[in-house]
């Protein structure tokens, strides 16, 4: 753009790309939604071979619903279930959820759909954001399904922001495409540290997540790995993390044209 063209803009379109770029250098963290409140459509793309993605997935929803405000008059303890939909195809590359490896405060309220078709999955998603009386939604869905365009994300985002019930759909041994979606990772498997008293035990499980597009969020990579009821996030990707800073700070420095 020349000088002529930068000098005919309002100031106000300076300020509002510093503010815009402020932020999203506000970088995400477990127990965000405490204060932003949910990104209420999440995707994970995964490798099916790794678990990794309903592992991600999981672990991201449970760090929102411990850390999402209560709404005066609600209970204090959060007793809604949980929807948890695969096609068959998702449930035979990556296994359906087991009742005994998951979290004691989600076993016995996780409702399974299992979906012949993705056509059918996506069906179900979407009559489960429908319902306030679920805390949260999983789906799981192999490859880039062509039922699964633009227009049906877009139709899965409206869905849960209108009803409040978030939505962490894992894209299993998908490319990464066109999509709706507020919050877009890619997970893979991380080691684990070594267990404390026992070198022969597994240790806790933990992922290397990238955060590629959010709405909110400038991009990032993380560490994410599980302690108890924490979700705990390392930084991966230093370089990254520096070149993000240093493009938001440049916005944030740019000074206005003169006026004529």
């Amino acid at each position: 753009m020349s000088d002529t063209a930068l000098s005919s803009l309002p100031i106000t379109a300076f300020e509002d790309v510093a503010a815009l770029s402020a932020r999203r250098s506000a970088r995400w963290r477990p127990g965000l939604v405490a204060v932003q409140g949910p990104a209420l459509h999440n995707e994970v793309f995964a490798l099916s071979r790794e678990a990794a993605g309903a592992g991600v997935a999981l672990a991201l929803a449970l760090d929102d619903w411990r850390h999402v405000p209560r709404e005066c008059g609600c209970e204090a303890e959060d007793r809604r279930g949980v929807l948890w939909v695969q096609t068959r195809e998702a449930a035979r590359l990556g296994g359906r959820p087991c009742r005994a490896g998951l979290p004691a405060d989600l076993q016995g309220r996780v409702i399974h759909v299992l979906a012949e078709k993705v056509e059918d999955a996506l069906f179900a998603l979407e009559e489960g954001l429908r319902c306030r009386d679920l805390a949260f939604v999983i789906g799981e869905i192999p490859g880039n399904a062509k039922a699964l365009d633009f227009t049906a994300s877009r139709r899965l985002t409206l869905a849960s922001e209108r009803h409040g019930v978030p939505l962490f759909l894992v894209r299993l041994d998908a490319a990464r495409d066109l999509s709706s979606a507020r919050m877009r990772w890619e997970a893979t498997s991380a080691p684990s540290a070594p267990p404390r008293w026992n070198a022969q035990a597994p240790g806790d499980p933990a992922w290397h997540a990238e955060l590629f597009r959010a709405r909110s969020h400038a991009p990032g990579e993380w560490l994410l790995g599980e302690d108890g009821k924490t979700l705990r996030a390392g930084r991966a990707g230093g370089e990254t993390d520096r070149a993000v800073a240093n493009w938001a700070a440049g916005l944030q420095h740019r000074r206005a044209p003169r006026r004529a």
